[in-house]
């Protein structure tokens, strides 16, 4: 649209010239048809270097279109004179497009005075004189502001497209977290269960059928974190996941204490907690031979406080020297603190135990778009 009304606006100005010849001039077939070939010829060069391709021409190019729009401009006032006039305004515009800023003002106002100067020499009355300087600034400034608006409108749809491609790849990079965080402690528990419902199976099959349901529990519970992840919802509870991780160690033999003492949490500050539970259990599950595990949350002022503690840490395996991938547990998990303004921290202390404390705001950083995205859809959950 906006290249269109600027071809519809130079049509008009050539209309307007090869009036201006007719009428103050001998419309004779020869004089006509070069004139109407000159203008042709103008306003093709105006169209080229008025579309948005064109800033990116050599300084080179630039300045040989404006040499030769300036030689078509100049040289028919032999034939046609002052009624050539209304030629200075493309020639203006031209300037301000190709030229740096610096330099295309100055050489506009150049182009403007000239013609005016060239009818006060050939004797044009002062009104005519004033025509021809208002004329060539107006033509000049709407042909030089189309343009450019043009070039706004491409730079607009371009960057709309960037916007959706890192729209996408954002989406990208949130699926493929939230598989790892919510997915990662569900199938390591669904791991765990089938181990110990094999050594049951045989000698206490009352207990393996008990494991077996609470299978069947989790297998639903990670059934359920898939269409969250897909549908972009994903509001979890903090005392829920502790609940459910001391089933899951406690299963794994592993001596737990839970102690949840943070009170009520924000949606989002308790969705990052529990996934952050989520990991360190799953984590414990996998990289070490734990048999004692703490994990507690306390509130002091406006910060909460996510403890987990265990033992076995010296029974990891030596790290890969190869780099973790980006999407890595504790990377997502650090990111997902980063967003709402807390931190968190993972390592082996003197003691020989592994702790990983996180530390979280009781109110998400202001500007935190999730959050506000999960306030609403727990408002429908609860109206539901």
């Amino acid at each position: 649209m906006a290249r269109a009304i600027t071809t519809a606006a130079l049509l008009c100005y050539a209309t307007v010239t090869i009036l201006n010849v007719l009428r103050w001039g001998d419309p004779t077939t020869s004089r006509l048809t070069v004139s109407m070939t000159l203008i042709v010829l103008i306003f093709t060069v105006q169209l080229a270097i008025s579309a948005p391709a064109a800033r990116s021409w050599s300084i080179r190019r630039k300045v040989t279109v404006l040499l030769l729009q300036a030689l078509l401009t100049y040289l028919p006032l032999f034939w046609y004179g002052t009624s050539w006039g209304s030629m200075e305004g493309p020639l203006a515009a031209t300037v301000l497009l190709a030229l740096p800023s610096r330099i295309a003002w100055p050489a506009f106002a150049l182009v403007v005075v000239s013609i005016p100067v060239y009818a006060a020499v050939e004797g044009e009355p002062l009104p005519q004189v004033g025509y021809y300087v208002i004329a060539g600034i107006f033509t000049g400034l709407v042909i030089y502001g189309l343009s450019r608006l043009t070039d706004l409108v491409h730079e607009v749809h371009a960057q709309r497209a960037e916007m959706a491609r890192m729209a996408v790849v954002q989406e990208r990079l949130r699926f493929a977290r939230d598989l790892h965080d919510l997915l990662g402690y569900s199938l390591s528990a669904i791991a765990l269960k089938g181990e110990l419902i094999h050594r049951l199976i045989n000698t206490r099959p009352e207990d393996a059928r008990e494991e077996t349901a609470d299978l069947l529990r989790v297998a639903r519970q990670a059934l359920a974190d898939v269409r969250l992840v897909s549908s972009g919802y994903r509001d979890m509870s903090l005392r829920d996941e502790a609940e459910s991780a001391a089933a899951i160690l406690t299963a794994a033999e592993v001596d737990t204490q839970v102690d949840i003492a943070c009170g009520r949490l924000h949606p989002v500050v308790d969705t990052v907690l529990a996934t952050a539970l989520r990991e360190g259990v799953t984590n414990i599950l996998r990289h070490s031979k734990v048999q004692r595990c703490s994990i507690s949350a306390t509130a002091d002022g406006e910060t909460v406080l996510l403890s987990i503690v265990n033992d076995g840490a010296e029974h990891h395996k030596a790290p890969s020297p190869q780099p973790r991938p980006a999407s890595s547990g504790l990377d997502n998990l650090r990111q997902r603190f980063t967003e709402i303004g807390g931190r968190l921290t993972a390592e082996l202390r003197e003691d020989g135990r592994f702790h990983l404390e996180a530390h979280a705001p009781t109110r998400p950083r202001t500007g935190h778009n999730p959050a506000d995205a999960t306030e609403s859809r727990t408002g429908e959950k609860v109206a539901a």
